[in-house]
């Protein structure tokens, strides 16, 4: 497995690959890798002849006072991990790699973008768009592996795919889960004991919103309802939302129908955990 730095030399390594006929898939993360990320190269390898996995911490995405400088970091870790599930090359660019001069192009997609998760931090979607968009320049013709935890990044870099014709197909894969049901993330580790005792009640607000839609109830309120009368037990942290909307537009247009997602967020001391589930309402 390679481990390459810049710009230049990943573009060349995978333009060679794709000249000899193999295809490319290639999982773009922020490091601290979890069995969450290794589910996602995993998949990658078992689809594609080569597998690129990037480690990079974008600073377009974090807004002044979130945990930029104290987002965790273990490179060896996550070398190690990537070798472990078949990885052929991390690209692990520095800052100044990437950014070589101050950004002054964004991508954004403001419809997807704007509900639920644009409303509690309005900047970060633009920096996720604008850095896998750079990345998605940089890989070239590839499937793109995203874990569905982060399901408006999905929605968000699917849509910017499609509106751009990128030559990128978006995989989005399951949501690797605790045992007891709390959605793996890297920010998990800034939780207390305490806290990380009432994180799996997002998963089971999201059960309960998905008992409610089973159950014949189609009034978005009355499902969010549900899933907040969970949460309420989450008494050391602030609910941002419990929202019942449409899978792919995230915006409720009156009654529940067809694929549905039902997304949480609930921010605790030092950490803001997010999670999401699928049902169908027919």
């Amino acid at each position: 497995m390679q481990i390459i730095r810049t710009i230049s030399e990943i573009r060349a390594v995978l333009d060679e690959q794709r000249a000899a006929g193999n295809s490319v898939g290639f999982v773009p993360t922020m490091g601290y890798l979890h069995d969450g990320h290794v589910s996602l190269i995993r998949a990658s390898v078992e689809a594609n002849a080569r597998t690129v996995v990037s480690v990079f911490v974008n600073p377009l995405q974090f807004a002044e006072g979130e945990d930029l400088e104290d987002y965790p970091r273990d490179l060896d870790a996550d070398v190690a991990h990537c070798h472990g599930a078949g990885a052929d090359f991390v690209f692990a660019p520095s800052v100044e790699e990437m950014y070589p001069s101050p950004v002054d192009t964004v991508v954004s997609c403001p419809g997807v973008a704007a509900p639920l998760e644009g409303e509690h931090r309005p900047s970060h979607f633009a920096g996720v768009a604008t850095v896998v968009a750079k990345l998605f320049s940089i890989v070239g013709p590839c499937r793109a592996y995203f874990g569905a935890k982060d399901w408006q990044q999905v929605a968000v870099v699917t849509r910017m795919a499609a509106d751009l014709s990128m030559p990128v197909e978006v995989v989005p894969c399951p949501i690797v889960r605790e045992s007891d049901g709390l959605a793996m993330s890297s920010r998990n580790v800034y939780l207390t004991a305490e806290e990380r005792a009432q994180a799996p009640l997002l998963r089971r607000a999201l059960d309960a919103g998905r008992s409610a839609v089973a159950d014949g109830e189609r009034d978005p309120a009355a499902v969010e309802a549900a899933m907040g009368d969970v949460l309420a037990g989450a008494s050391l942290g602030t609910v941002d939302y419990a929202a019942a909307v449409p899978a792919h537009s995230l915006v409720a247009d009156g009654s529940l129908a067809g694929e549905v997602r039902l997304l949480v967020a609930v921010k605790f001391s030092k950490a803001r955990l997010i999670d999401n589930d699928g049902c169908v309402a027919d």
